[in-house]
């Protein structure tokens, strides 16, 4: 009987072994399915902006002789002054979004005491040019209308009004139109 339960517990050992090795590999197996279904998730991707945006019209409307205040009124607040270099202001634009390549300009804006001499840097798109980049990522591109046609607005006749509803609402004035929310054209 001694020699059968050594057989007995040897079996059993194996069979230990066998079951912790074979839920190793199911374990190594899961976790490499949970991987691939983690790779298939993407987290969302913040765009970021930084700085002033500085556009070829406000460059173009630079004049030297200008004061600091009015280059600040025509430009904003310098992104970067600097103790050791006051007579120069650098404005830095950096954009970074999600599948486009990172937009990043700058301008730097140098004075003699309270004057402009010049200024120098990259070039400026117009800001018609950069309000195109930044609608270019959406799908389809295409702005919806947003305003409904008369053979729309009779499909939904108006709710019919009691005589009390009425009394209790101010008469339309035609004089007070507001403007439309978008722009005429898109």
């Amino acid at each position: 009987m001694h020699v059968q339960a050594r057989c007995s517990a040897r079996l059993a050992l194996t069979l230990v072994v066998a079951a912790v090795l074979a839920a190793c590999g199911s374990l190594d197996n899961a976790s490499q399915r949970i991987a691939s279904a983690a790779s298939a998730v993407t987290p969302y991707k913040v765009e970021v902006v930084q700085g002033n945006f500085v556009s070829r019209e406000q460059v173009e409307a630079l004049a030297p002789g200008m004061s600091r205040q009015q280059v600040r009124d025509i430009l904003g607040t310098p992104l970067v002054t600097s103790v050791f270099h006051a007579d120069r202001w650098e404005y830095v634009f950096t954009l970074k979004r999600k599948d486009v390549e990172i937009q990043t300009r700058k301008l730097t804006v140098f004075f003699e005491g309270d004057r402009l001499v010049r200024h120098e840097g990259d070039e400026m798109p117009s800001e018609a040019d950069f309000v195109a980049t930044l609608g270019s990522k959406r799908a389809g591109g295409k702005v919806p209308v947003l305003a409904a046609t008369p053979e729309q607005l009779a499909r939904f006749p108006a709710p019919a009004q009691s005589p009390a509803e009425a009394e209790a609402l101010p008469p339309a004035d035609a004089s007070k139109q507001y403007p439309p929310l978008e722009a005429p054209g898109r």
